[in-house]
């Protein structure tokens, strides 16, 4: 009886597995094929240029790895610095792993991680990311008390406090500096603790590279609850998809200050360097350094501001629409105190460094609230009081009595030489010397010197150049004195002298080289102190933009740049 029961039940299973291979095609073996690749490794975290900063001396690092074959790894070797930290040769998948591995030994300093992989055949592949522990962020400038960098965290480098996220924020997988920047979403934002950011004095400088949709945003936002702006501050933006207008407000507890800023052109599409300052006595903006504008108003009142939202209004200023933001941002400083436009200016000169826009570009000055060259970091000497004013691009140079500019010539000293820059006449002295580099006495034999003679009607631009055994002179051209800007330039060469006046050739004269013997400084509006005879004293015009060159430029250079600055 017991043996009918077996040979039942196995009769049984084998129907049951009729049934079960019933529309099921038969697994057949398939070869793997031959060996043709090396492993494929990549590393997650760290990633190449990585930057730990921590307060700890020691900290950890969940390293991040994938690595995969085309047949079947054989094993896996992960090493710090040279040194061995763990190796895998057992996996779930034989041809891809995906691994991490927390290491609690990562000091200060630079350190190289290596991963090593090796398939069944041999083949091998070794992938290498460098990455740094740095010491806790100090300062870089006076008064900076947050900065917030964004290379792949929201965490502020002062005090060492993560930013939290409302919504998902990301990042732009680009950046002004370091290895990453903020990059906006639909309500998303981050809010940080004012505890240690109020101060009477408050300054916030960033890069940011606009999306225009949606057409209006909060950008910083400190407010209290409710609709009240007397307290705390407000930076944001309204406009169009064509431009946008920057604005700021802020309270003083009794009232509030409206600073209407200035406009971006929405077709830019490079990063901006975007500051505000609020002191005592009011508050500025700043666009790329230069002034946007600036109104009177008192001291800030933070009463009931307890968060900072950056990248959006929300949650108290969000009304008139002034929601998240989905532009980038990038290298967000803080100040305890009011900038100035100098200061605004050392911070974009160190986070972006001027790079020469021309060919043989050796010196460019802008006049930005500064007398500074941008391509050396140099400050120019300043004489008497000249001041600044609206220029052809945000300020200018404006002469006065007696007053003009010295730097010293010996980078730019070179056997051609070129200078293009702008200038609005103002006719009083009816001469003045407005570029000259002269040894001194009355020798016109070395160096040279642009000045202008005429009336009060009419101005003619003219160059002298010494030679060494002689000097040349080219007699230029007459610019109306009622005309507005007016793009001027010169070039020297061994073969021609040439005078431009609004891109056209005005006079060319004979050439040769320059003799720079004796000549250490040049002067800037005004002929002084080595070329004062003949009354080239001060210029009291408008001066912007001034370029010099190590080369003769061409008349389509000149254009160019009189064009790019227009």
């Amino acid at each position: 009886m017991k043996f009918i029961k077996n040979i039942l039940a196995f009769l049984l299973a084998i129907v049951f597995a009729v049934a079960c291979n019933e529309g099921i095609d038969p697994i057949s073996y398939v070869a793997p094929g031959p060996d043709e690749s090396a492993p494929v490794i990549t590393v997650k975290y760290p990633v190449e240029g990585t930057k730990i900063q921590v307060p700890e001396l020691v900290t950890s690092i969940n390293i991040q790895l994938e690595v995969t074959d085309d047949i079947e790894l054989k094993s896996i070797s992960v090493l710090m610095d040279g040194t061995e930290i763990v190796s895998y040769n057992s996996f779930k998948d034989y041809r891809r792993a995906v691994e991490e591995y927390l290491y609690a030994n990562v000091t200060n300093g630079a350190h190289t991680l290596t991963v090593k992989a090796t398939d069944m055949e041999g083949k091998t592949t070794t992938v290498t990311v460098n990455f740094e522990k740095k010491p806790p962020y100090t300062p870089i400038f006076a008064g900076e008390v947050f900065y917030m960098p964004f290379d792949g965290d929201y965490v502020e480098k002062v005090s060492f406090q993560t930013a939290t996220k409302v919504g998902t924020p990301g990042f732009a997988g680009q950046s002004l500096k370091g290895l990453n920047a903020y990059a906006g979403a639909t309500d998303a934002y981050l809010t940080f603790p004012m505890a240690n950011l109020k101060s009477a004095e408050f300054s916030a400088g960033f890069w940011y590279k606009m999306n225009t949709t949606p057409d209006r945003a909060g950008i910083i936002s400190i407010s209290p609850s409710g609709e009240d702006r007397t307290k705390g501050l407000r930076f944001f933006r309204e406009g169009s998809s064509t431009s946008q207008r920057f604005k700021l407000n802020y309270g003083t507890g009794s009232g509030e200050v409206w600073n209407d800023g200035g406009v971006i052109d929405a077709s830019n599409t490079d990063w901006v360097y975007l500051a505000f300052t609020i002191s005592q006595s009011g508050c500025a903006i700043y666009i790329n350094g230069a002034l946007a504008a600036s109104v009177p108003g008192g001291a800030i009142n933070w009463t009931g501001c307890d968060n900072m939202s950056i990248a959006s209004g929300a949650p108290n200023f969000a009304y008139w629409s002034h929601n998240s933001d989905k532009s980038y941002y990038d290298e967000l400083r803080i100040f305890n105190k009011a900038l100035s436009q100098s200061e605004i200016q050392d911070i974009i000169a160190y986070d972006s460094p001027y790079v020469p826009k021309y060919n043989g570009e050796v010196f460019y000055m802008p006049f930005e609230g500064n007398h500074k060259d941008l391509v050396s970091n140099t400050e120019a000497g300043v004489v008497g009081s000249p001041t600044y004013s609206d220029g052809l691009k945000g300020q200018a140079y404006t002469g006065a009595t007696n007053s003009y500019l010295t730097f010293p010539i010996t980078t730019l000293k070179s056997s051609e030489f070129s200078t293009a820059f702008w200038v609005k006449m103002n006719t009083t002295p009816d001469r003045a010397g407005i570029i000259s580099i002269s040894p001194s006495g009355e020798d016109r034999t070395k160096g040279l010197r642009f000045f202008r003679e005429g009336s009060a009607t009419q101005q003619r631009f003219k160059l002298n150049v010494g030679t060494g055994s002689g000097e040349i002179w080219n007699d230029g051209g007459v610019v109306n004195a009622t005309s507005d800007w007016v793009h001027l330039a010169f070039t020297v060469s061994q073969t021609a002298c040439v005078v431009y006046i609004n891109g056209e050739v005005a006079t060319s004269s004979a050439g040769g080289t320059i003799d720079w013997t004796g000549c250490d400084l040049m002067s800037i509006a005004s002929g002084q102190p080595n070329f004062a005879y003949w009354d080239h004293k001060s210029d009291l015009s408008t001066i912007d933009e001034i370029r010099i060159f190590n080369k003769a430029l061409t008349k389509a250079e000149v254009q160019t740049i009189m064009n790019n600055e227009k």
